[in-house]
C-alpha cells in the first residue's frame, strides 16, 4: 500500500478554528470546527489538537500520516516566522506549534497571514487553479489580499505583503482609516467603505437612506442600486474607481495573470463588475489591461484550502 500524505488546513477566527484535512491533490477528506479559545496555553492547545484527532477519527486516518499542518490567522507573519502583533485572537505560536507537532509528529507546521491563505487555497483549488500568480482581494467589512508569484505567497520580511487595503489612494482624505492612515483604499471599496460612500451621497442629495442593519451593510446598498437608488450607484461608482485604479498600480508591480475577488461584498459582483472593469482598464498600463478580473470560488473554505496548501508547500520544502 502506498504511503498516505495527508495535510492539514486550520483557519483560526476570532470565534472559532475551521478545519480542514486534505490529500496531496487537494481533495477535501473531513472539515471539522472547534471554538476559538485563547491559544496561550495548555488547555488552549488541547481544544485544537483534540479537534484534530476528531477530524482524523471521522475520517479512519492516522495522526502518523499528517505530513504538514498549516494555520491561517488573522495578523501579519512576518518572513521570520516570529508573530509580533496580534488583532481579535491571543496566540502563542511557538506553544501552540509545538503542541501540534507532537500530536502529529511528521508534520511540517508553518502559519500564514489570513488573507494569504485565502489566496492560497483559491489558486490550489478554486478560481485560481489554472494561474501560478495572482492578486487575491478580499472585500469583506475592510480590505484585505494577497499577492501569488509563482506558486508562493509573497509575506514581505514584516508581514504586509498583500496589505492591499491600506494602499493610500487619496491624499485628502480627512476621515481616518481604522489603522489611523488616510485615504486609504479599504474606506472606499471595502463593505463599509461603500456605506459610508452612500451616506455621504444622500446627505449631499438631500436623500433619505434607505434602511441598514449597520455600518458594513453593503447588500442593503447593492439592492438599492438594483431599485434604481441614484445615491447607491455614485457609491458604487465611488468603489470602482478606487479599485480600479488600486488594480492598476497592483499590476505596474506584480503583472499577475488574474486578479481574483473574494470577501462579502464579491457577492454582489453582476452590479459592478462591469463598471469595476471600466475603471481598471481606464488606468491600467496598456499591455496590462486585459488582466482577468474573476470572483473567488471557495468562500468561507478558501482558508482551510490555503493553510493546508501552505503547509504542503513547507513539507516540500523540509523533504
Amino acid at each position: 500500500m502506498a504511503e498516505k500524505h495527508l495535510f492539514i488546513g486550520l483557519d483560526v477566527g476570532g470565534t472559532s478554528v475551521k478545519m480542514g484535512l486534505f490529500d496531496k491533490g487537494g481533495e477535501l477528506l473531513g472539515k471539522g470546527s472547534v471554538p476559538t479559545p485563547p491559544l496561550i496555553d495548555a488547555d488552549g492547545y488541547h481544544a485544537v489538537t483534540d479537534g484534530i484527532a476528531a477530524l482524523l477519527a471521522a475520517a479512519s486516518e492516522s495522526a502518523d500520516n499528517v505530513n504538514g499542518i498549516g494555520l491561517a490567522i488573522p495578523c501579519p507573519v512576518p518572513a521570520d516566522g516570529v508573530i509580533r502583533m496580534q488583532a481579535n485572537i491571543q496566540i502563542n505560536a511557538p506553544g501552540l506549534a509545538d503542541a501540534l507537532e507532537r500530536a502529529c509528529p511528521a508534520a511540517a507546521v508553518k502559519f500564514e497571514n489570513d488573507a494569504n491563505a485565502a489566496a492560497m487555497g483559491e489558486l490550489w483549488a478554486g478560481s485560481g487553479k489554472d494561474y501560478q500568480s495572482l492578486v487575491f482581494v478580499t472585500l469583506g467589512t475592510g480590505v484585505g489580499g494577497g499577492v501569488v508569484v509563482d506558486g508562493h505567497v509573497v509575506g514581505g520580511v514584516v508581514g504586509a505583503g498583500g496589505e492591499i487595503g491600506h494602499l493610500c489612494m487619496n491624499s485628502d482624505e480627512e476621515r481616518t482609516c481604522g489603522c489611523g492612515g488616510k485615504g486609504h483604499l479599504e474606506q472606499y471599496a471595502s463593505a463599509t467603505g461603500i456605506v459610508a460612500s452612500y451616506k455621504a451621497e444622500c446627505e449631499q442629495r438631500g436623500l433619505e437612506p434607505v434602511e441598514l442593519e449597520g455600518p458594513s451593510d453593503s447588500r442593503s446598498v447593492f439592492a438599492a442600486a438594483s431599485a434604481g437608488d441614484e445615491a447607491a450607484w455614485a457609491a458604487i461608482d465611488t468603489m470602482c474607481d478606487y479599485l480600479g485604479r488600486a488594480l492598476a498600480i497592483i499590476a505596474c508591480v506584480v503583472d499577475p495573470q488574474a486578479f481574483v475577488l473574494g470577501g462579502g461584498t464579491s457577492n454582489s459582483s453582476n452590479l459592478f463588475m462591469e463598471r469595476l472593469l471600466a475603471s481598471y482598464r481606464r488606468y491600467a498600463f496598456a499591455v496590462s489591461a486585459d488582466t482577468p478580473i474573476e470572483i473567488a470560488s471557495l468562500g468561507n473554505d478558501a482558508g482551510i484550502y490555503g493553510a493546508a496548501f501552505v503547509a504542503l508547500q513547507a513539507a516540500e520544502d523540509a523533504a
